[in-house]
């Protein structure tokens, strides 16, 4: 580089007016960029201008912590990529017609004017790369960042013993008068649990890994969302944030003991409610089925068949096609039943509710038990 052109290009980095050109011309293009308070977008010049003069005066010796620090500044000031770039061509095109205009008024030769130009291309060109890695180093940990913080305020909220703060939900994108669906999964796996959080994200919420399983908050009942098929998931009907903590209990009772596939959290209730208790199922196993063996094969088609029976409402026919059997073969197991146990499994034997639920809950439990 010539002296003279040395001069020119200096003189351009120290103009304020020229500064101001560059300025006026990243926030025209970019409207991100000129969201920005306007002393921002001035120090973003000068980095600029300052590391390529230093390119120009030294080849092959570029500095590009400056730029890498600038595009993390900008992803953490949540300035979109393209926006970012979109400011540092224009400016970097206008930068370049300028010194042009200036060492040709100056009389610099075309061939040197072609060549400094050239070289101050490809380190600006490398000025960009490394803004855009400064940018995507900086999204990535603040992405860490915003999940780790998401996680614990849901760890904190739905299992410690007091809510966060409500300036804590509203960061978090929830608003403390607001109601949410619990959802929570079996999907342990990081790789697995992303997949489904991003389904899951189209309905709103936060979600994260909680006691292991990929557990969140949604903003509206996820009903519809795509499973895969080993997949779990149950989801709570909305609840107020003082609640939430003790329907996440309820979830997680129930995806214990549900199979794979969607789940409403209502429709377990039942199932919820009495695996709460086990001590009184065992009673209450022994008191109602104490004559049956673990060990007889008879016996536990017995108690399978009179179980499908209750979950078919005390119907024959369609218990037998059910279990593929023949509606005399089902109504002799249950009369072999009655005549082991205490157990009143008449059809249309009427009854209140809870009659029913006492031999449900013994024939279930005791098949559980006893494999």
């Amino acid at each position: 580089m010539t002296p003279l052109l040395r001069r020119i290009l200096d003189a351009m980095a120290a103009d304020e007016t020229v500064v101001d050109e560059l300025v006026k011309v990243a926030r025209g293009k970019s409207p991100a960029v000129a969201r920005l308070p306007e002393a921002e977008n001035r120090r973003h010049i000068q980095v600029l201008l300052s590391a390529a003069l230093r390119a120009t005066a030294s080849p092959g010796q570029g500095d590009y912590t400056t730029a890498e620090a600038l595009g993390a500044d900008r992803a953490a000031q949540g300035v979109p990529l393209t926006e970012l770039l979109r400011g540092v061509q224009a400016g970097r095109t206008h930068a370049a017609r300028v010194a042009v205009e200036r060492a040709r008024a100056a009389g610099v030769p075309d061939d040197a004017i072609l060549e400094t130009i050239l070289d101050a291309d490809r380190y600006t060109g490398a000025l960009e790369h490394h803004i855009v890695k400064g940018y995507h180093a900086a999204e990535l940990q603040l992405s860490r960042t915003v999940r780790d913080a998401r996680t614990q305020l849901l760890r904190t909220l739905l299992l410690a013993g007091h809510p966060p703060a409500p300036e804590e939900l509203r960061r978090a994108g929830l608003p403390p008068e607001g109601q949410y669906c619990c959802v929570v999964s079996d999907v342990s796996d990081p790789a697995q649990a992303r997949v489904l959080e991003q389904a899951l994200l189209e309905f709103g919420g936060v979600y994260g890994l909680v006691e292991g399983r990929l557990t969140g908050l949604a903003a509206r009942p996820p009903a519809g969302i795509p499973l895969a098929d080993d997949v779990l998931l149950v989801v709570a009907p909305p609840a107020a944030v003082p609640a939430l903590r003790e329907v996440h209990g309820l979830c997680t009772a129930a995806a214990r003991i549900a199979g794979r596939g969607y789940h409403d959290l209502t429709a377990l209730a039942g199932e919820v409610a009495l695996s709460a208790q086990p001590l009184l199922g065992d009673l209450l196993t022994s008191t109602l089925l104490g004559a049956l063996d673990p060990g007889n094969a008879f016996h536990h088609e017995l108690a399978a068949t009179a179980l499908a029976y209750l979950d078919h409402g005390r119907r024959l026919r369609p218990t037998a096609e059910h279990l593929h059997l023949h509606p005399n073969t089902v109504r002799y197991r249950l009369d072999r039943l009655a005549e082991l146990t205490p157990l009143v499994l008449a059809e249309n034997s009427g009854g209140r509710v809870l009659d029913a639920v006492r031999p449900w809950w013994a024939l279930h439990r005791w098949l559980s038990s006893t494999g």
